[in-house]
């Protein structure tokens, strides 16, 4: 099913993201399965349908279906999507390919809509923002939730406004080792961080390729968070430290947002 047309997200979430994005990100020590455990306990709280928007390669959203919960994954690359759908059997998921700014099913209401991973930070502008959530809003069933995370901007590290490339990861994939490159860049005036990734492949120690992806990502602070979803006309906001509910901390690692 697709909504709308493909925007930046199919781009930059492109084929070199989707294709190496699984091997990657399992490496990555803050995705510990916590974030997983988290909203998977909110599913369970809310009742189903549960909707999540940004669902990528399906990390979260397989281990809902997998449990047979009637699930729906939105995500605006075609890329991501089809990464998901050579993973799935389960009859109990459905993919939609929509901006998640810009979505309707018509006639549905979710228990739980959810955003793992940070892919509300892929939405740049005030007004993208406050699509997104009133999309939201006309999708949540009666007493649903809304819940998402995001990192945590560390000061001192966001005026930093250019980190050189260096490496920060290694797996194996399909037979070949794969070290990504990572350089950042930072608007501070505008919060958005721009990410440029170089997967140098190798085979037997010798390179054999390079492919590269870059995105964007719009940092928030926490009060800023509570403004926009009170703005959107979001009530009983909780934001947490992390996903084990802690308070909201000089060391906090995570903003985990739940809204009603």
């Amino acid at each position: 099913m697709s909504l709308g047309r493909p925007e930046h997200l199919d781009e930059e979430y492109g084929r070199a993201t989707a294709r190496f994005y699984d091997a990657a990100y399992e490496r990555l020590p803050q995705l510990d399965g916590s974030d997983a455990r988290f909203y998977r306990g909110l599913a369970h709280e809310c009742g189903a349908p549960v909707l999540e928007l940004g669902c990528g390669t399906g990390r979260v959203l397989l281990d809902l279906a997998r449990e047979g919960l009637p699930c729906t994954g939105l995500d605006a690359s075609q890329h991501m999507l089809e990464r998901l759908r050579q993973k799935s059997t389960f009859p109990s998921l459905r993919l939609v390919h929509a901006p998640m700014q810009r979505f309707d099913l018509p006639g549905e209401r979710f228990g739980l809509i959810f955003a793992a991973f940070r892919p509300f930070q892929h939405l740049y502008t005030v007004e993208d923002q406050l699509a997104c959530l009133a999309c939201v809003r006309r999708h949540l069933a009666s007493g649903g939730r809304f819940a998402f995370d995001v990192f945590a901007p560390k000061l001192a590290r966001m005026a930093v406004p250019e980190e050189p490339e260096q490496e920060d990861l290694r797996f194996e994939l399909d037979g070949e080792e794969v070290v990504r490159h990572a350089a950042v860049s930072r608007d501070v005036g505008a919060q958005l961080l721009t990410v440029r990734f170089r997967y140098e492949r190798r085979r037997e120690g010798s390179v054999v390729g390079n492919e590269h992806a870059n995105f964007r990502m719009r940092w928030f602070w926490r009060f800023e968070l509570e403004h926009l979803l009170a703005r959107a006309g979001f009530a009983e906001v909780e934001i947490f430290g992390d996903f084990d509910r802690r308070p909201v901390a000089a060391d906090t690692p995570a903003y985990v947002v739940v809204a009603r």
